[in-house]
C-alpha cells in the first residue's frame, strides 16, 4: 500500500473508531422526518406539476458553459429579477448551490484588511468561505450572543471593514439568530450584515420571503444568501443584494466565474418554485401549525434532551455517536425515517437525533414518532 493509500485509511479507520464513519444509504419507502423538503415541493410531486404546466421541453439539457461565455441566459437574468424583486432587494445572482454562494460570496468580498466575525455554530459552507478568505482575521462570537458580538465589535471596530455572518434559522438547533439586535449592532459599529436564510426560505415571511423581510430588515442587512434546495424543493442558490455587489461577484467570485451554469430545467424549476411562492393562496401555516402541534407533544412527555425550536427543524440531544446512531437505526426499522448527526458534524457531546417536519406530515406520524422515541 502506498504512503498516500496509508494515509487514507489510517483516517478512515480513525473515523470508524469514533463511531462517525459516514457512508451513503440510498432511502427507503418509510415516514419522511429527515429532508429538507418542508413544503413538500419535491416528494410530493406538486413542484413537476408546475413545471409541467408552465414550461414545454424545449430539448435543452445543458447551459454549455459559465455565464460569462455561453452559459447566460434570459431565463436566467429574468429569475434573477424575480428573485430580486421577491426578496426586496435591489438584486440578485444566481450560485450553483448555496455553498457555492457563501464560499463564493465570503472569499470575494474579503481581504487583509477585513474582520469577520461569525457564530460559532455557522453551517459548514460559512466556515470554508471565511478559510477562503486568507488574508482576512476570522473570529468566532458565542452563538447567538449579542454581548459577545458586541464586545468583539468594539474590539475590532478599528480595523478596517468588518463582516458579522449569522443564519436566520440554524441548521442543526433549529432555532432563531437575533436578527434585530444583531442589525442595530452593526450600524452601531460601521458592520456588515451577512445573513445565511437557506433554512428560512419559504418558511418564514410574507410568502416566504425569509426572516429579514419578515423582521422588515432589508436595509440593514448587507447582503442575503437564499438557498433553493430546502423548502423551494430544487437546486441552486441566489445572493441577494446591491446591484454594486452584484457587479463585484460578476468579476471576482471564482465560484460564479469558472463553473457551468446552471441548465435550463434547474432555471425552470426555481422560477416555478417563486410562482408557487407569489401565489395569492400560498400559505406556510399549515407547517407552523405542525410545528405547534409537535412542541406540544413534546412538553407532556418525560423524555429530555429536546432542543427549543419554532423552526421544521427538531433536535434530540443524546450526547454520543453510538447511542444516537443505535436510536436512529431503531426508528428506522419501525419506519421512520430520522437520521443521527454525529461530531465533528455538531460539537462533540451534542450528538443528536434530527428531526425535519413538512406541511405533508400528519398529527398521527408525529404522535407516532414521540411514541417511539419515548418508548
Amino acid at each position: 500500500m502506498s504512503r498516500l493509500n496509508q494515509y487514507l485509511a489510517s483516517k478512515l479507520e480513525e473515523r470508524k473508531q469514533a463511531g462517525n464513519l459516514r457512508s451513503l444509504k440510498t432511502g427507503r419507502k418509510a415516514t419522511d422526518f429527515f429532508s429538507n423538503d418542508y413544503l413538500g415541493l419535491a416528494t410530493t410531486g406538486l413542484l413537476d406539476d408546475i413545471i409541467t404546466t408552465t414550461y414545454k421541453h424545449n430539448g435543452t439539457t445543458g447551459s454549455t458553459g459559465s455565464r460569462l461565455l455561453s452559459g447566460n441566459t434570459l431565463l436566467a437574468t429574468e429569475l434573477e429579477d424575480t428573485i430580486a424583486q421577491f426578496h426586496k432587494a435591489e438584486a440578485a445572482l444566481l450560485f450553483n448551490s448555496g455553498y457555492d454562494a457563501n464560499t463564493g460570496l465570503i472569499s470575494a468580498i474579503s481581504d487583509r484588511h477585513t474582520t469577520i466575525l461569525y457564530d460559532e455554530l455557522c453551517h459548514a459552507s460559512i466556515i470554508d468561505g471565511i478559510r477562503l478568505s486568507l488574508h482576512a482575521n476570522k473570529y468566532k462570537f458565542r452563538h447567538n450572543d449579542v454581548a459577545d458580538l458586541a464586545e468583539k465589535l468594539q474590539q475590532h471596530k478599528d480595523k478596517g471593514t468588518i463582516l458579522v455572518i449569522t443564519e436566520s434559522v440554524f441548521s442543526m438547533d433549529g432555532d432563531m439568530a437575533p436578527l434585530g439586535a444583531m442589525a442595530q449592532l452593526c450600524a452601531e459599529n460601521e458592520a456588515n450584515l451577512i445573513v445565511d436564510e437557506a433554512h428560512a426560505t419559504g418558511v418564514f415571511g410574507s410568502n416566504g420571503q425569509g426572516l429579514v423581510c419578515h423582521l422588515g430588515l432589508e436595509s440593514k442587512v448587507f447582503v442575503r444568501v437564499h438557498t433553493f434546495g430546502k423548502a423551494l424543493g430544487c437546486h441552486g442558490a441566489a445572493v441577494a443584494g446591491s446591484a454594486l455587489l452584484k457587479d463585484f461577484l460578476i468579476n471576482f467570485s471564482r465560484q460564479f466565474i469558472y463553473t457551468t451554469a446552471l441548465p435550463p430545467h434547474s432555471l425552470q424549476a426555481i422560477a416555478c418554485a417563486y410562482q408557487y411562492l407569489s401565489n395569492s393562496t400560498f400559505t406556510h401555516q399549515p407547517l407552523h401549525d405542525l410545528i405547534a402541534y409537535f412542541r406540544e407533544q413534546v412538553a407532556q412527555t418525560s423524555c429530555k434532551g429536546w432542543m427549543d425550536s419554532p423552526s421544521p427543524l427538531q433536535a434530540l440531544v443524546v450526547g454520543d455517536n453510538e447511542r444516537s446512531k443505535e436510536l436512529a437505526s431503531r426508528l428506522q426499522s419501525a419506519g421512520l425515517q430520522i437520521n443521527a448527526i454525529l461530531s465533528p458534524t455538531v460539537p462533540k457531546g451534542m450528538e443528536r437525533l434530527r428531526v425535519c417536519l413538512h406541511t405533508f406530515n400528519t398529527r398521527q406520524e408525529i404522535d407516532r414518532l414521540i411514541h417511539e422515541v419515548k418508548r
